[in-house]
């Protein structure tokens, strides 16, 4: 039965992504004009799905979620249902508020500011999780911090998260969490206890930093030594295979077997960002599509690096994302840094 798993289940975050550009991030008191808008789907559960699709459209995906039948929430659905994705685990509530986030994208820098309203997603519970006919092999699972009842315990777990992760263990699939860039000790205290019930784990620098409450970042600038001893301490404490840490010049990777991969990114012309919103989402669905399909770690990385290169050509997360084949010929057109 295992041997005969196959493709994602992505559960957690779907949210709608208002998507604004700007020149320039304000001062407060200031004003700033909006360049371009959109609405799209966003949130882990969301954009990891499109990318999977849109890498590879004969992987399948499912994927569980709570929406509220609003016109956010029609988006979602419509945008999961045009992207091939089964949406059989999407809980409508009615009259509910879909979670919705203000994405601004600052043109002259690719920097990238979220200002969030929590809605339905604040009703996810494990509750909502049935493994029982999923065939997929892997779940993708976020975002932890901005899901009430899953942030705080559950079943005598540490949080339902944990619970949830153990169930999916249970029902036989591989488990990956995705993270958010939230306070540091508030992300320590929610995923700490989950990191033993992890195969996977795809996180950035500060993230690292936060979750081992070491200095990973240095007034923006990624310090790698730093994340190389604050991955092996994640490896030390979690049940990971594998660990995939991005940064912008570059990614680690670290397998069990004690192995440790360092990949320089891609040299993306500046003139093709247009913002890194869904950069961290695309990266994570080319490194683990790469591991669902038997490659080694340094392909891995070289397919998540050239993934989130080719969501920056969008202010939106999923749209520039195309085949992995496509991703990796972009790639090798832009050029690798050293």
């Amino acid at each position: 039965m295992e041997a005969a798993r196959r493709g994602f289940l992505t559960a957690g975050t779907w949210c709608a992504d208002h998507n604004k550009l700007v020149e320039r991030w304000p001062e407060e008191d200031m004003v700033v004009e909006i360049l371009s808008e959109n609405v799209e789907g966003g949130g882990s559960a969301c954009n990891f799905g499109i990318d999977i699709r849109r890498l590879d459209p004969a992987m399948p995906v499912d994927t569980i979620g709570v929406v509220g039948d609003d016109e956010n929430g029609e988006i979602l659905r419509r945008q999961a249902l045009e992207a091939g994705i089964g949406i059989a685990g999407f809980h409508v509530v009615p009259g509910g508020r879909t979670n919705f986030t203000d994405a601004y994208s600052v043109r002259s820098t690719g920097r990238r500011t979220h200002l969030f309203h929590q809605g339905t997603s604040a009703l996810l519970s494990p509750e909502h999780f049935d493994f029982s006919a999923s065939t997929a092999r892997i779940l993708h699972l976020g975002l932890p911090g901005i899901h009430a009842k899953m942030d705080g315990p559950w079943a005598g777990e540490a949080n339902g998260w944990l619970h949830v992760l153990k169930a999916a263990r249970r029902a036989g699939l591989q488990t990956n969490l995705e993270l958010l860039q939230i306070a540091p000790e508030r992300l320590r205290a929610i995923v700490e206890p989950c990191l033993g019930a992890l195969d996977l784990l795809v996180i950035n620098d500060f993230e690292v930093g936060a979750i081992t409450g070491t200095v990973t970042t240095r007034q923006g600038a990624t310090d790698v030594e730093a994340c190389r001893a604050a991955g092996a301490r994640v490896m030390e404490q979690g049940s990971m295979q594998t660990l995939a840490i991005h940064f912008p010049l570059g990614a680690l990777a670290f397998e069990r077997n004690g192995g440790v991969t360092h990949r320089p990114s891609v040299s993306v012309p500046q003139s093709e960002v247009k913002g890194a919103n869904g950069a961290g989402d695309a990266f994570a669905a080319g490194f683990v599509y790469a591991l669902h399909e038997g490659w080694d770690v340094g392909d891995a990385l070289r397919l998540a690096h050239a993934t989130a290169a080719a969501s920056l050509r969008d202010v939106g997360t999923t749209a520039t994302v195309e085949s992995w084949r496509a991703c990796l010929d972009l790639a090798d057109r832009w050029g690798w840094r050293s």
